[in-house]
This record gives C-alpha cells, structure tokens and sequence, in this order.
C-alpha cells in the first residue's frame, strides 16, 4: 500500500472542488453528506452499462452514498442525498469486491465515490491483497478535485467520468455549482494524462442542445483520439422532494435526438457510443429494494440493508 493512502485527507477535506474544510475524521459531514465512514447503498451485477463495460458478465457496480454535486434530477437521490445506505469498514468493502468478482463480474465500477476517496483507495488495495484481479473503473460525475485523483490514480484502470455541462448558468441551476465546468474539464484532462482507459459520458438534456454542443466541441478538441465519448439519452424527470429546482419536464424528443446525430456528424465524433433514444422511467432504480433494478439489468450482491 503506498504510505500517501491514508484517512488523514479527511481532517480538513478539500477532496472535492467544494473544498469545504471540514473535519470528516471528527464526524463533522461536508458538502456531500458525509461524515469520513464509507457508506454504500449497493452492490451487484450491472448489465445496463455500455458495452465494453458490460461484457458478457456484467459490471460489478458499487454504489457509494453521498455525492459532492447533488444533481437536481439526480436518479439515485435516495442515496446520494436522501441518507440510504449502510457504513461499512474497508475489509467489509475488500469482501465486497472480492464477492462481485466470484459472482463473475467483469470489473468493480465504483459510483460517484469521489468524496470517499480515501477509504476506498484503502478497501481496493485490501481487495488486491486477497486476489481481486479484475479491472477497477472509477464512475464519477466529473467534478473531482486533484487530490482525490492522486489517491485512487494507482487503483484505477479505466475513467468513467461525467462530462455535464461546461455553461456557468447551467450548473448554477441544477448543480449549485457554477465552476463545474471548469474542474470537470481539468479533471477529465489530469485522467487523460494517466494515459489509461477513459470513456467520458454526457446526458442530454431536453431543451438545452446548446448544452450539448458546447461538451461536444470541447470532446472534440481535447479528447478525440485520447478518450471514447458515450451520448446519453435516457434524461428522465425525476422529481426528488425538497429539491425546490424546477427541472426539464419530458423526454428528450426525436426531433432533438436527430439534431444530436446531426451534431456528431458536425464535430466528427465516432469513436464511443450513442445510446437509443429512451424514453420511460421502468428503468430508474429504487434503493429501497434489495434489488433497486430489474432482474433482466441487474443481480444484487450486497444490499445496504
């Protein structure tokens, strides 16, 4: 284990570009929610993933509660920002990757983890010690602060981060976070430098295009070749209570959807993934369940209750 992997990033945390400075090692909770306990809220066999991601085994998905951005139509709310989820130690953690990968998963993909950083660097090394050989796919939001990056950059094999937005006004509204653009994009950049895996994901988001095509031009300029883009059209409203932010009321239309393809074509995009259009929300997950998905997506490995 390398001796920089410790808790001490806790004390006075600036994991995150939120920087909030509080002391999570005491039980004070930042930004995220989160004291410095990891909590999870589950754990299974994933095969909504993109292909590569998928396999033919599934994606040993691991979501981690809490979350450092609070999404206003966030789908897994109910662990991000509504408290569900269990603590766990980093050897329950190590056990729980090691399960996933006896269950035939295809990697450990660690959801929205970025304010828990340290514990998981820690519960992956652990896992390693025992056996854990499958990849490990970090899945963020994209707003990663560096320190966060340096921890976890030697557990990492492939980046799965959140390209959302680069307009100010955009992540003001629904993020509470108008420089959100500027750390993502210095984020995805430091994971480029890495020189492993990086598939960087945008969910589109009905009405605002304009949106869309400001990612797809910065993609265009600063990772073709470098990185795989993954096109997201299954933005569903999801009202979560007590959010108090109006959000995008429908479903991306096929209207919209042929001006993405259109966009593609413009910026000359074709190395990653454009998803189908989707619309209907059978899909959304409810962590309530011990399985929070349908069985024909998912296959539950450890539930947080």
């Amino acid at each position: 284990m390398p001796p920089k992997t410790t808790l001490a990033p806790y004390k006075n945390c600036l994991l995150c570009p939120r920087a909030c400075g509080v002391d999570r090692a005491a039980g004070q909770k930042g930004y995220c929610g989160e004291t410095s306990a990891l909590r999870l809220g589950f754990a299974g066999i994933h095969k909504g993933e993109e292909p590569p991601i998928t396999g033919s085994g599934g994606s040993g998905t691991i979501f981690v509660s809490g979350c450092n951005l609070l999404c206003a139509f966030c789908q897994n709310y109910q662990i991000s920002q509504h408290g569900l989820g269990r603590e766990v130690n980093t050897e329950e953690f190590a056990d729980i990757c090691l399960a996933l990968q006896e269950r035939g998963a295809e990697n450990i993909n660690i959801v929205t983890g970025s304010h828990a950083a340290p514990a998981i660097a820690l519960g992956i090394y652990g896992a390693k010690k025992q056996g854990l050989a499958i990849p490990v796919l970090w899945n963020s939001s994209g707003y990663d602060g560096l320190e966060a990056l340096e921890i976890i950059k030697d557990i990492v094999d492939v980046y799965l981060p959140d390209l959302k937005t680069l307009d100010p006004e955009f992540a003001a509204r629904f993020f509470n976070a108008p420089d959100y653009g500027e750390h993502a994009a210095r984020a995805l950049l430091k994971m480029m430098e890495y020189r492993k895996g990086i598939l960087i994901r945008h969910l589109v988001i009905p009405g605002y295009l304009d949106n869309t095509r400001r990612v797809l031009a910065w993609f265009a300029d600063n990772a073709s070749g470098r990185a795989q883009l993954s096109l997201m059209t299954q933005y569903t409203p999801v009202y979560i209570p007590g959010a108090g932010t109006d959000i995008p009321g429908r479903f991306l239309s096929e209207d919209e959807y042929e001006a993405l393809i259109s966009m593609l074509d413009e910026f000359g995009i074709d190395d990653g993934f454009c998803q189908e259009l989707v619309t209907g929300s059978e899909w959304l997950p409810d962590f309530t369940r011990p399985n929070p998905f349908s069985s024909e997506l998912s296959s539950p490995v450890w539930h947080w209750q």
